[in-house]
């Protein structure tokens, strides 16, 4: 996929980008606290075993979770990531506010 059909993509999907190099797509999300960030990790997890799709998942500072997505098997990116980001925005999540 090219930086410009991922680019577009991206405009379904507030808050994600492109990572450099233009490998992956991200997105980092302020959780309220550790158990809520731990919450959307499971959440997660049961959306990317139903898709056969997994995000890396970073939490950082206890409660900076990054999410970023490629299709390593292609070596990039692909419909794939974009759908499970779309379906990663659909679960609720405990942010900070």
């Amino acid at each position: 996929m090219t930086a410009a059909q991922a680019q577009d993509k991206l405009s379904a999907l507030p808050g994600w980008m492109l990572a450099p190099g233009g490998q992956s797509i991200r997105k980092e999300f302020l959780m309220a606290g550790f158990s809520a960030a731990a919450e959307l990790i499971g959440a997660i997890a049961k959306v990317a075993d139903a898709a056969d799709h997994h995000p890396d998942v970073h939490l950082t500072g206890y409660r900076k979770l990054l999410i970023e997505l490629t299709t390593h098997s292609a070596g990039g990116l692909t419909d794939k990531d974009f759908a499970l980001a779309a379906q990663i925005e659909k679960l609720p999540k405990r942010l900070k506010v």
